[in-house]
């Protein structure tokens, strides 16, 4: 395999496995109320600014970069976050992920069409196919959502799909990550002044966030916006389905949950799926041309 072949593959695979600890973590803090939504985006926020900054003065080749992030970046980098937060103590696991996964899915495809990018029909077959299958897992936690659950994780989705777009043109993804996530710290601040009154905080809550900030989100986010030079749209947009299923499949390996026949259907449609994108060779190149 080629080497940068393999390094695109490595840090899409550990990327993913940071965005379901993500999902994992977010639900095992804001689920049992150890902390409350605003708290929870508030540490995540600062915890990831603050472990990605400390990184980036470790490392001589970011200090010296003129590329550091974009304030559009680090504004959905917070729209994003604040909306999940917000969205996931009204919506179940299933309907939540169905509405943000669908969200990113069709905006960073109609960014890709409005760029002047066409999918050929093999791509077409893959994003459906995948997203069919992911459908169908996460059928069974499908339950009719709030409306404002609703609107908050749709605004989340397509400001997750507008952040990973941004991604696309990093020339330093650690600096670039670490200043996006500086750049959340003037609105967290606002957060911090309107929820004071009404925060919950405990030990577990705080570290869960801590966890999810600093490590799940500040370098799930630096090994995505590495992977994303090696993506096309359609690539980076359908790939993100395989996060379900990883958190699943932990589920499997960690917690003893059964394999069930759903599990298994739905992951092989998912893969099909993505590899009928991935293995498209010219989706690579007409999308970097976009």
């Amino acid at each position: 395999m080629d080497r940068h072949i393999f390094r695109i593959a490595a840090f899409t695979a550990l990327a993913l496995v940071a965005f379901a600890a993500n999902s994992v973590l977010a639900r095992m803090a804001l689920e049992d109320g150890t902390i409350d939504a605003g708290g929870y985006t508030i540490v995540r926020l600062l915890s990831g600014a603050t472990v990605l900054l400390v990184l980036v003065g470790l490392d001589q080749r970011s200090t010296n970069v003129t590329t550091k992030g974009s304030w559009a970046a680090g504004l959905m980098l917070f729209v994003y976050a604040i909306t999940f937060s917000y969205a996931y103590i009204s919506l179940d696991t299933g309907t939540g992920a169905l509405i943000l996964f669908g969200a990113v899915q069709i905006t960073m495809i109609l960014v890709a069409l409005f760029r002047g990018y066409r999918p050929s029909p093999a791509e077409w077959a893959g994003l459906v196919l995948a997203f069919a299958g992911f459908v169908y897992l996460m059928l069974p936690g499908i339950s009719t959502p709030s409306a404002l659950g609703f609107l908050l994780m749709t605004v989340s989705g397509i400001a997750w799909g507008l952040y990973t777009l941004q991604g696309r043109r990093s020339k330093n993804p650690l600096a670039d990550t670490a200043y996006n996530f500086l750049r959340t710290v003037p609105l967290v601040l606002v957060v911090l002044v309107i929820t004071f009154a009404d925060s919950n905080y405990s030990m577990r809550g705080v570290l869960l966030a801590v966890l999810s900030g600093g490590i799940a989100s500040g370098l799930g986010y630096t090994m995505w916006y590495t992977a994303l030079g090696g993506l096309s749209f359609t690539q980076a947009a359908v790939l993100q389905l395989l996060v379900p299923v990883i958190a699943a499949a932990g589920g499997v390996i960690f917690v003893s949950e059964a394999i069930t026949w759903r599990l298994t259907v739905s992951a092989v449609l998912i893969l099909t799926g993505i590899l009928l994108v991935v293995l498209n060779r010219n989706s690579g190149k007409q999308a970097r041309n976009a």
